[in-house]
């Protein structure tokens, strides 16, 4: 099958020999526009030290296209469908695997399945890079990025997404805006991200009733390092966003009521600079790592994880 030929009108007429359709409870809009894959692939810099992994390849067009540069791609669809044109798309290439797989565990949780076929891709040769390039479908978008950037082990050199605009925002959103959360905290602590394009409905079929974009996520592991403890780090901040509009001082007497009175509160804000009446989503970045540091010194042991925003 031809690059150039999953088009929007090639697509319908292959799915509908196949008798099958684009399936909203999967999130499937599939990216008809091929330019935009070339600025996807060309913003990923791909190349043959690279294992991508691609979550929703649908019929396969950019999953062939980024094999061309010689990476070596696992490309999962949860739909069988969307597995076996994948499948076909890239059928004569060596370095493609195509899983017919949800990605996700569970909400908090990489599948296993796809994490041990991206280490295997890395096993070859230490010099090969791990990066997540996808046309994601939306209803997977944030938890697929959020648990790989947490990752212990297998966090990504380089993220290249389309998303809903909306998501795009809310990753760069600042302080005190209405799109800031515990999303924007924690890419934003581990990250820098940057809106590639804005995308309009009409490079996608179906079309979406929203707009897209394609961002980069770029890790930084100088970051990373001076957060510490990261899942303490990640558990504080989805806490304290629950009650995002609250005072912290009761927020924080609130979540450890047994270990934290009012008074020790506003003894712990004093001391990073901040005053009980502070809301978390006024809290910048900085401000928040430092309150998850000063917690765990009180505290001395981990919360219970929680639901993600």
């Amino acid at each position: 099958m031809a690059r150039q030929r999953q088009t929007q009108s090639y697509l319908r007429s292959l799915f509908s020999q196949r008798g099958v359709a684009p399936q909203h409870r999967y999130g499937q809009n599939f990216l008809v526009d091929l330019n935009i894959h070339d600025l996807i692939v060309k913003t990923a810099d791909l190349g043959p030290d690279d294992v991508v992994l691609e979550v929703g390849p649908g019929a396969g067009a950019m999953t062939a296209l980024m094999a061309s540069t010689g990476a070596a791609v696992v490309a999962v669809d949860v739909d069988p469908a969307m597995a076996a044109l994948a499948a076909e798309a890239t059928a004569g290439m060596p370095n493609v695997r195509v899983l017919h797989a949800d990605a996700l565990a569970r909400k908090n949780a990489m599948n296993p399945e796809v994490l041990d076929n991206v280490r295997a891709g890395l096993a070859v040769s230490p010099s090969r890079r791990f990066k997540l390039v996808a046309n994601l479908p939306y209803n997977v978008a944030t938890p697929i990025v959020s648990n790989l950037l947490v990752h212990p082990e297998l966090s990504p050199a380089k993220i290249v997404v389309t998303i809903q605009l909306e998501l795009a925002e809310r990753m760069r959103a600042a302080p005190g805006t209405n799109d800031y959360g515990a999303l924007s905290v924690l890419i934003q602590a581990l990250a820098e991200v940057e809106l590639v394009r804005v995308l309009p409905p009409s490079v996608f079929w179906p079309r979406p009733k929203v707009d897209s974009a394609v961002v980069a996520i770029t890790p930084d592991p100088a970051k990373r390092a001076a957060i510490g403890d990261l899942p303490w780090f990640h558990s504080v901040v989805r806490r304290v966003f629950l009650h995002r509009r609250k005072n912290l001082r009761r927020v924080l007497h609130s979540l450890w009521r047994d270990e934290l009175s009012k008074p020790d509160a506003d003894a712990l804000l004093e001391e990073i600079g901040l005053t009980g009446l502070v809301r978390a989503e006024a809290m910048n970045v900085e401000e928040l790592l430092s309150l998850a540091t000063r917690l765990r010194e009180h505290l001395k042991h981990e919360p219970e994880p929680d639901e993600e925003e």
